[in-house]
Formats: C-alpha cells, structure tokens, sequence
C-alpha cells in the first residue's frame, strides 16, 4: 500500500527537502504541498491524504487549528506535527487537537519515515517517555485536582483495562506494562486496542492524555520509574 502524504511548511524549501525524501521510497507518494493552515485543511478535505506533516508556526490558520480542522474533515488522514524545538510550546495543545505525534524538523530521514509508517499503521510516534516528559512541561494545562468531574466514557473499561490505562499514562511502553502487570505483550497490545476503541480515542498519545486530564496519573506527583522514563537532557 501507498502511503499519501500532504506536507504543510510555508518554508518552501522544506517541503521540497520532504518531498524529495518520500519520492524516493517506494511506499510512499507525497500528494501536495501547502504553504500555510487554511491550504493545509483545504488539501487535507480534497485528497483525503494517509498523513499530514504539519507545521506549527504558519502565517494565518497556524498548524494547531489546522490540525483541528483535519481530524475533523478528514478522519482516516493522520498529523504529524513538525517542531523546531524539543518540548514545543505548541506541542502538547497540538496532540490534544488530534495530532498522532510530532517530530523535529531536524529529525534524522530514517526517523522521518519509519514515524510516517508508524502513523500510517495506526500508531502514535511520540514514544511512551518522551510523550510523559512533555506531558510533565505542560502541566498547567492539564485540569488540577480541584475539578472532580471524569469523563464518563471511563465507565466503559474493564477493571483491567483501566488498569492499562493508568500504566500508559505513566509513560510505560507495551513490554513494561506487560512486566508490571504480568500479562503478554500480545495481551496488553489487545487491552490498548480495546482501550482506544471503547474511549474513541485516535492512538496512544490521546490515550495519555486522556489518563492526564481525568486524573489517573497525577502529573504533580512523578511515579516511581520517573527517573527512568526521561530522556538524558540534551
């Protein structure tokens, strides 16, 4: 299968450094190029692309609200937010809008392209521990502990599934949470899958989030492995 992909950059020789990386792979067809969020959305509606590379910091509708648009018209296209900076101060309101992932635009090719086919198989490509460093960065916009309202789509997990959940939102990868609540990996991939159904959430990254925001990791309190689960500082 070809995956399609939109670029949205209103740096012009960005997108044509993009698009000469994905010409050359043979799974992978770039579909157009936008130079600002409204041609993104415009794009995004008519060639229904696999996945989106998304820009923040564009002129007029940014990336944040374009992604916003694109989850919206466009359900099956996937978003990969394009950064300048580690930790973003987009970044975390952008996966909260509906973006998969997002990448440096320095990011190495090879990177690059195994995020896209990550996307396009229905992963998220923000890793389990660099999504709770960013989550970490961006506590002020997570609800406090004031607020006791839960989302009621909680009452749909099995005690088990929740039990999932919570160990997503800690930032655990598959094989972690399989070694934590001495289950298969086979078997944690299953509970996620039925997780992200039941919640109607779009991958994993929405899937931490979800646990932030209705409190079932506490993102003042670091857990036990948080010392394990940053990256070294760069």
């Amino acid at each position: 299968m070809t995956i399609r992909i939109l670029i949205a950059d209103d740096e012009a020789l960005l997108r044509m450094a993009f698009s000469t990386v994905l010409e050359a792979q043979p799974d992978m067809a770039p579909v157009g190029e936008a130079a600002d969020g409204v041609q993104a959305v415009r794009l995004a509606r008519d060639l229904r692309p696999d996945v989106v590379l998304m820009d923040v910091r564009m002129p007029g509708t940014d990336g944040i609200e374009a992604t916003r648009q694109v989850v919206r018209i466009s359900p099956r296209s996937r978003v990969l937010i394009l950064t300048t900076f580690d930790l973003d101060e987009y970044a975390f309101t952008a996966l909260n809008a509906g973006a998969s992932g997002f990448l440096l635009k320095n990011t190495r090719p090879e990177e690059l392209l195994h995020a896209i086919r990550s996307v396009a198989a229905g992963d998220a490509v923000v890793s389990p521990r660099i999504t709770r460093r960013l989550l970490e960065n961006f506590r002020p916009h997570i609800p406090d502990g004031g607020n006791t309202d839960r989302d009621e789509r909680l009452n749909r997990l099995s005690a088990r599934e929740r039990e999932v959940l919570v160990q997503v939102g800690r930032g655990l990868s598959n094989t972690e949470i399989a070694t934590t609540l001495h289950l298969a990996g086979a078997t944690v991939k299953s509970h996620l899958g039925r997780i992200l159904q039941k919640l109607e959430l779009r991958d994993r990254t929405q899937a931490v989030i979800f646990a932030y925001e209705n409190r079932l990791v506490d993102p003042r309190t670091p857990s036990s492995d948080a010392s394990s689960s940053r990256l070294p500082s760069r």
